[in-house]
């Protein structure tokens, strides 16, 4: 199979990559040899009729040890269209070549054992990464970060599950360790993992990074709610307005804070006793928002508050209460106070947000879990959980059953059992050259 693994042309340089077993004779048809493996030589390509395609560095990389685990050459061509046109046709002419489906250069490399399914999973978010926070997230995954944890999982796992069969199947050899210590010690064994699976359970969700945190501002009517956000954005998002009850929908833009993904939501004016029908379904849409969000901005009444665990109490539109006694009192009660419209406090909110949206992220050096391995971790860990004491903690034959499904729950995380349909999903998210 052959793709264009670069950037879209017209580009400085078109990368073309060939993997298979053909790779070396496409390779050679092009460039009229092939060359010291692992080394870029300079060639004239041409195609079957002989006629000049492109002059070209071009690569050997023999199989397995390649990012396929295939033979696999690679075509470092001028990035024009015309040029890399050229030369996929040549080399779609040839026999045993085709064209790669999307993601089918990862999917090889899965399939040869080059990498696991979590580290494919984090080359899909590094690939798909728009900020600072994503990109580290992604990379981590992508270097093998979860996979060491689960490998070291599975071993320990191992040494358990080699506890329990020994007793089962080998008690009367001298050097099998046997009694009622053993399944003690197993029990002891599961609760010390099912904790530290419980702790990475407990970390924040991939998603979160992946898809932004989701920061709402929230308050009644006419509190300057749509200014904010049009200052946040720097464009108009909101139509602002003396009018109450202007804004009657969610209004969402994605930013990014100092490299931390995040999505801001304008919302409806919170008020009771409204007539118009279409307003207070903004205001059901607005109350929706405010129970889901990760942040929430108030620009109220300090008192008037959603219950919400995450709040940051805005005294707004300071340009224009200055110097009133009672809203200066009020505004005392806050956390910061703003003007969207002059600018005043704006700074002090960037940092307010971004300190809090720290404590929702890992931790440096800390990996997150997507949904799926976090639902089979989840699952690991359940099984690994039992009373110590309980009349099934005696049982060594539902002990060893219990450590069987938690290893294939771990399995599952970096794709070793049942994961044909994940598969379609996840690789068709690359581009046709990854």
């Amino acid at each position: 199979m052959f793709a264009l693994s670069s950037g879209m042309p017209p580009a400085a340089i078109g990368v073309v990559r060939v993997s298979g077993p053909e790779a070396g004779a496409a390779l050679a048809a092009l460039a009229g040899r092939l060359p010291e493996a692992r080394r870029a030589v300079l060639a004239e390509l041409k195609d079957a009729a002989g006629a000049p395609l492109d002059r070209a560095l071009v690569l050997w990389f023999p199989g397995p040890a390649t990012a396929t685990g295939e033979d696999l050459a690679e075509l470092h061509l001028h990035g024009g269209r015309a040029v890399v046109a050229a030369v996929e046709a040549a080399l779609g002419t040839m026999p045993g070549l085709r064209c790669a489906e999307a993601g089918e250069f990862t999917r090889r490399a899965f399939e040869n054992g080059r990498i696991d399914l979590a580290e494919a999973e984090g080359l899909a978010d590094l690939l798909a990464a728009e900020t600072e926070s994503q990109r580290v997230q992604a990379l981590g995954m992508a270097s093998g970060h979860v996979s060491r944890a689960v490998a070291d999982w599975q071993e320990r796992l191992l040494a358990l599950m080699a506890g329990v069969e020994a007793e089962l199947n080998f008690a009367d050899e001298d050097d099998v360790e046997t009694g009622d210590g053993v399944a003690q010690r197993v029990v002891a064994g599961m609760a010390a993992l099912a904790a530290e699976l419980g702790e990475w359970l407990a970390r924040p969700a991939a998603e979160v990074i992946a898809e932004g945190l989701s920061v709402v501002i929230a308050g009644p009517p006419n509190a300057g709610k749509s200014t904010l956000i049009n200052a946040l954005a720097r464009k108009e998002l909101a139509i602002v307005s003396p009018l109450a009850g202007t804004t009657r929908d969610v209004i969402e833009t994605p930013l990014a804070l100092d490299g931390i993904a995040m999505r801001f939501s304008d919302t409806a004016g919170l008020r009771s006793g409204s007539g118009d029908a279409i307003e207070r379904i903004g205001i059901d849409r607005a109350k929706t928002a405010v129970e889901a969000a990760d942040i929430l901005l108030w620009l109220g009444p300090p008192k008037a508050a959603p219950d919400h665990p995450r709040t940051i109490l805005i005294a707004a539109q300071a340009d224009r209460w200055r110097g009133d006694a009672a809203a200066e009192a009020e505004a005392a009660r806050c956390d910061l106070i703003l003007s969207a419209a002059t600018g005043e406090g704006m700074d002090r909110l960037h940092a307010y947000i971004v300190d809090m949206a720290r404590t929702l992220l890992p931790r440096e050096g800390e990996a997150a879990l997507r949904r799926r391995q976090r639902d089979a971790l989840a699952e690991a860990r359940a099984w690994l959980d039992i009373e110590a004491g309980s009349r099934e903690a005696d049982d060594l034959i539902l002990l060893a059953e219990r450590l069987r499904l938690a290893a294939g729950a771990l399995d599952r995380i970096t794709g070793r059992a049942g994961v044909e349909d994940m598969l379609d999903a996840l690789f068709g998210r690359f581009c046709i050259g990854k």
